[in-house]
């Protein structure tokens, strides 16, 4: 990777000396990813403040998720074409100006643009990611995306339980005005972190839109870590679309405030992302894969037994807990060493086919979503099980993986 210094001229790619505030960059991937799954808990009260029926209020949370969507594939190309610096500073912006919108709209369609307008914006959580691999060598790539990810995974499995808690304490827009004084925070925070790079000429923006298709069909390694993870995201959704469900039902029979407690209990899961991205620069991909979604397995049985129980006893309370963190450490596992494959492909496309592959995965939580509601439907918690103890079996079973 080249720079440009303020004369324009080329720099040589960034050694270690000049490696990216991993901290900073982990910081902002967790705080932006909060837009995208805290709506999930806060659909309730933001239907009932704005007169919505429970239907029509569940396209709060799917709208911010479109417009993320729509980001990733419309958005994040535009870092193989456009100086990195100036992107992610307009991207904040524009999320800025948006979740202000979210905090003071008095109507719902108001909300709802605004909210996809957060989601398209907050998908410059894509665009950091490879900024940062571009900044290091091959060698601690994926060290330095597994320490990113841990912000990312911690802002994931944080999102739901600190919205629910900031609702309840200051209001739903409470939490809009806080994310809209972060993005401003973060920017000026993320403009010294951050080389102002020109890419070199390539092809047009749409153009590179186009390319999205070809690059999928070229790159193996990116369909079988994209659909790799695309099962275990669907896995991830599945139990956590089902686990509010159970956790309200006997024997557990908690409130949302409790059940906003247990998702704290995944946050662990976090923390071994580092050691995992260090596992991949060893040489280790494949067998902390199969790893990971074999843990993805035990943890649906384990999760089966736990809400079988008829009674809410200490040991039923602490398989669910035990069954929530290795889940949520599978399918980290599983994503840190996808990003990690797929960055170190063809440098000049690094940011669309980041794009693919985080694209392709949240079609797969989509999936999952979809697929916790007929399955609880036919056959409640102990269907929920199975069918997510399947989705990692179809995880484990993706042709392999890259060493």
């Amino acid at each position: 990777m080249t720079t440009c210094g303020k004369s324009g001229a080329l720099a040589p790619r960034a050694s270690l000396s000049t490696r990216p505030p991993v901290l900073l960059f982990g910081t902002a991937t967790g705080v932006l990813v909060t837009n995208l799954f805290a709506p999930q808990t806060l659909v309730g009260v933001m239907g009932a403040s704005l007169g919505l029926a429970p239907m029509a209020s569940g396209l709060m949370a799917m709208t911010t998720l479109l417009g993320y969507a729509a980001g990733l594939f419309l958005l994040v190309p535009l870092a193989d074409v456009a100086p990195h610096r100036r992107l992610v500073l307009a991207m904040l912006a524009v999320a800025a100006v948006a979740a202000a919108t979210a905090a003071c709209s008095p109507f719902a369609a108001l909300l709802l643009a605004a909210l996809f307008v957060l989601g398209a914006a907050s998908s410059v959580i894509q665009v950091l990611v490879p900024i940062a691999a571009a900044m290091v060598g091959p060698e601690i790539r994926g060290r330095v995306i597994g320490d990113i990810m841990g912000g990312l995974m911690v802002g994931i499995l944080l999102s739901r339980p600190l919205a629910s808690l900031l609702a309840d304490t200051l209001g739903w827009r409470a939490f809009y005005a806080a994310s809209a004084m972060a993005s401003l925070a973060l920017g000026r925070a993320l403009v010294r972190g951050i080389p102002d790079r020109l890419p070199p000429p390539g092809p047009r923006y749409l153009d590179l839109i186009v390319s999205l298709g070809s690059l999928l069909r070229r790159e193996p390694v990116l369909r079988r870590r994209a659909a790799s993870a695309a099962l275990s995201m669907a896995a991830f959704s599945l139990f956590w679309t089902a686990v509010a469900l159970r956790l309200a039902q006997p024997p557990y029979s908690v409130g949302q405030r409790g059940i906003a407690v247990f998702a704290l209990v995944g946050a662990a899961a976090a923390f071994i992302t580092p050691w995992v991205g260090r596992a991949g620069d060893r040489g280790w991909t494949r067998p902390v894969t199969a790893i990971s979604h074999l843990g993805m397995i035990g943890a649906f049985a384990l999760a089966a037994w736990a809400g079988n129980t008829g009674h809410g006893s200490h040991a039923s309370w602490i398989a669910m807990g035990l069954a929530a963190i290795v889940l949520d450490a599978g399918v980290t596992g599983d994503q840190t060493l996808g990003r990690r494959a797929v960055n170190l492909l063809d440098p000049a496309a690094r940011s669309r086919i980041n794009a693919l592959f985080v694209g392709l995965f949240f079609l797969g939580g989509a999936a999952g979503s979809a697929l916790a509601g007929l399955a609880w439907s036919l056959g409640q918690w102990q269907a929920i099980c199975a069918t997510g103890a399947a989705l990692g079996l179809a995880a484990l079973l993706v042709p392999g993986a890259p060493k």
